[in-house]
C-alpha cells in the first residue's frame, strides 16, 4: 500500500468527529487516518513512507463546483475577451483591434461584455456600429451570462436572415421598433440561427482548450467539477471521450461529472450510458435543461412584471406541456434533471412538472434558484432535490439587479440562509465563465454578501453564511448532488483524499482577505496535482 503522511497542517475536515486535525495519513488514494503530527507519524511513519508538509497551512476538503462549463470555458482562451470592457466605445475598439488582425469572411467569436458595467451610458453596441468596425468577417459576441449575443449583417448575411425567417422556440431576434430591422441583440436560442454557420474547431483543437481549462480548475483549488459541454464539445459521445482521454488517459485527476444537454438524450440510450455511469474520475450526471433565460436581459421568467420594465415578465425557454415532456424523456431513461432555473415563475414550472414523476436514484437540481416566492421553498425542500446556488452571482448582480425586480421582490432573492435553515438542501458552483473560476470568491461572496472593493455591510445582511456554511456548500453539498457523499465531501476515513490548500487561515482572517488568500496546494486522491 502506497502511504503518504500531510503533517504541520490545519486540516479542517468538515467531519464533527474531528473538525481540525494536524496530520492526515493517506493511504491507496483515501483517507487513513486522522490526528497530531505526533502520533500519525509514530503510527505511520515508515521508511518507505512519503512526507508532505504543510508548512502551517490551512486546508479543507477538496472544493468542488456545482455547476460551470469548462468546454466553455476552454474555448474562451481562444476568442476575443470583453470582460474587461467599461464602455461601449472600449468594446467596439477591441472588437477593431481584432477585426484588423483577422482576414476577409473568418468568423470573430468573441465573450463577456455587460453593459451593466459600462460607464457613461452609450449603450449597447449596434448592428449599425459593429459594421462598421468589422465591415469583413463576421462575428458574434456572447453576453457574460451566455444568454444574448451581438452579431453584425454579415453573420446575418451568412444565416440567410430574412424578417419573416422561424426563431426557434425561447428565442427572439431584436427588432428596432422604429426601423423594424435587427439591432443585432439575439436572445436565448435566436444565436442556434448563427452557431451551424461557424466552421467547428478541430478535435485537437476542443482537446488543447480542454486541457487547458481542467489545469485551470485545479490551480483554483478545485478538486471535482458538474461540467455541461455537450454544446461546446458537440455531442455526448464526443464529450465523453475528450474527458476520459484528458481525465483518466493523461492523469489529469480533476473528478468531473458531465451533465447531458437534453437534444443529446438519445445518445444516453445509444451508447448504454445512464446517470453514474463511469468511474470516480468522470461519470455521467443528469439531463440539462434550460427553462429561462437571465435577469441581465430581463429574459428570466418572473411571476410579475419587472420592476423597471412593466411591459414584460420574461419568458419561458419551454411551455408547460413541452417542458414537461422532457422530463418525463429523461424519467424513462431512468435520468435526473438539471435546469437552469432563474426567475420565480420558471422554477414553478419545474417544479410542477417534477411532481408529475416519481423521483430516481440521484437527485433533480434546481440551478441557480435566484427568485423564490415564499411558497416555493417547502416544494424545494425534499431530499431528492437539490437548490444548485451560484453565490459570485450577487457581486455581479447587485446592485443593479433591485431595480430589475423591485423592492419587495429583492427581499425573496438569493437568500442561501434562510435556504438551508429551511432544509433545503444546498451546493454552490460559479457557472464559470459566466462568473470567475476561483471558488475563494463564491465563497467571500456568500460570507460578505457584497462585490470586492463594496465597503457596506452586505446586500441583505440576514443572509449571509458562516464560513464553515459556505465551505460546506462547495464541498460535502456538491457531493451531495451525484450520491457521492459517502465518499467525497469530507476528510473522513475511508473517503477521497481530496484536499485543497490555502496561503491563509480560512477560519481566522477577516473575510475581506478571502480575496488575496491564494490556493497552495491542490490534492487529488492524495496526489499533489498542482502547487504553487
Amino acid at each position: 500500500m502506497n502511504t503518504t503522511i500531510f503533517t504541520n497542517g490545519r486540516i479542517y475536515t468538515g467531519d464533527p468527529q474531528h473538525l481540525f486535525v494536524q496530520a492526515m495519513v493517506v493511504k491507496d488514494g483515501l483517507v487513513h487516518d486522522l490526528g497530531t503530527d505526533a502520533d500519525m507519524t509514530l503510527q505511520w511513519g515508515k521508511s518507505d513512507t512519503r512526507i508532505i508538509d504543510l508548512q502551517g497551512c490551512t486546508a479543507t476538503p477538496g472544493l468542488i463546483d456545482s455547476h460551470l462549463h469548462l468546454g466553455w470555458l476552454g474555448l474562451t482562451f481562444l476568442q476575443l475577451d470583453l470582460t474587461k470592457a467599461t464602455s461601449k466605445d472600449e468594446m467596439l475598439y477591441l472588437i477593431k483591434q481584432k477585426a484588423e488582425q483577422t482576414p476577409p469572411n473568418e468568423w470573430i467569436q468573441g465573450f463577456g461584455w455587460d453593459e451593466n458595467l459600462f460607464v457613461g451610458g452609450g449603450g449597447i453596441p449596434t448592428l449599425e456600429e459593429l459594421d462598421l468596425v468589422a465591415p469583413h468577417c463576421p462575428i458574434l459576441l456572447s453576453r457574460i451570462c451566455g444568454h444574448a449575443n451581438l452579431v453584425n449583417s454579415k453573420a446575418l448575411e451568412l444565416s440567410n436572415y430574412h424578417p419573416d425567417m422561424a426563431v426557434p422556440a425561447g428565442g427572439v431576434i431584436v427588432h428596432d421598433p422604429v426601423t423594424g430591422k435587427p439591432t443585432g441583440m439575439l436572445l436565448e436560442t435566436a444565436s442556434n440561427l448563427i452557431t451551424p454557420n461557424i466552421p467547428k474547431p478541430s478535435y485537437d483543437s476542443l482537446k488543447q482548450a480542454l486541457r487547458g481549462s481542467v489545469r485551470y480548475a485545479m490551480e483554483h483549488g478545485l478538486t471535482g467539477a458538474h461540467t455541461e459541454d455537450c454544446r461546446d464539445l458537440h455531442g455526448l459521445a464526443q464529450t465523453y471521450r475528450l474527458y476520459d482521454e484528458l481525465i483518466n488517459g493523461e492523469e489529469l485527476a480533476l473528478r468531473c461529472n458531465l451533465l447531458v444537454y437534453y437534444p443529446n438524450m438519445h445518445e444516453l440510450r445509444d451508447l448504454g450510458m445512464h446517470a453514474g455511469y463511469g468511474n470516480s474520475h468522470v461519470n455521467i450526471g443528469a439531463v440539462k435543461i434550460f427553462a429561462d433565460g437571465a435577469l441581465g436581459r430581463r429574459t428570466a421568467y418572473l411571476g410579475a412584471p419587472y420592476a423597471d420594465d412593466p411591459t414584460t415578465c420574461g419568458y419561458p425557454v419551454h411551455e408547460q406541456e413541452a417542458l414537461t415532456e422532457l422530463v418525463r424523456q429523461a424519467r424513462e431513461l431512468h435520468m435526473p434533471i438539471a435546469v437552469h432555473t432563474i426567475g420565480d415563475k420558471a422554477l414553478e414550472m419545474v417544479l410542477d412538472s417534477l411532481d408529475q414523476f416519481a423521483p430516481v436514484a440521484y437527485r433533480d437540481r434546481l440551478i441557480h434558484t435566484q427568485i423564490l416566492r415564499p411558497d416555493l421553498l417547502d416544494r424545494l425542500a425534499v431530499p431528492h432535490r437539490i437548490a444548485d446556488i451560484q453565490p459570485r452571482f450577487l457581486a455581479g448582480d447587485f446592485p443593479w439587479v433591485m431595480d430589475r425586480v423591485g423592492e419587495e421582490r429583492i427581499q425573496h432573492s438569493y437568500i442561501w440562509k434562510t435556504m438551508m435553515e429551511r432544509g433545503i438542501i444546498c451546493a454552490a458552483g460559479s457557472d464559470t465563465p459566466v462568473e470567475p473560476i476561483d471558488p475563494l470568491l463564491g465563497i467571500h461572496a456568500a460570507v460578505t454578501r457584497k462585490a470586492p472593493g463594496d465597503t457596506h455591510g452586505g446586500y441583505l445582511p440576514h443572509e449571509k453564511l458562516t464560513m464553515q456554511e459556505a465551505i460546506h456548500l462547495f464541498t460535502l453539498g456538491s457531493a451531495t448532488v451525484t450520491n457521492e457523499d459517502h465518499v467525497k465531501g469530507t476528510l473522513s476515513r475511508g473517503k477521497f483524499a481530496d484536499m485543497t490548500v490555502y496561503s491563509h487561515d480560512l477560519f481566522s482572517i477577516d473575510p475581506d482577505e478571502l480575496l488575496s488568500t491564494k490556493v497552495v496546494m491542490t490534492v487529488i486522491g492524495g496526489h499533489v496535482r498542482y502547487s504553487r
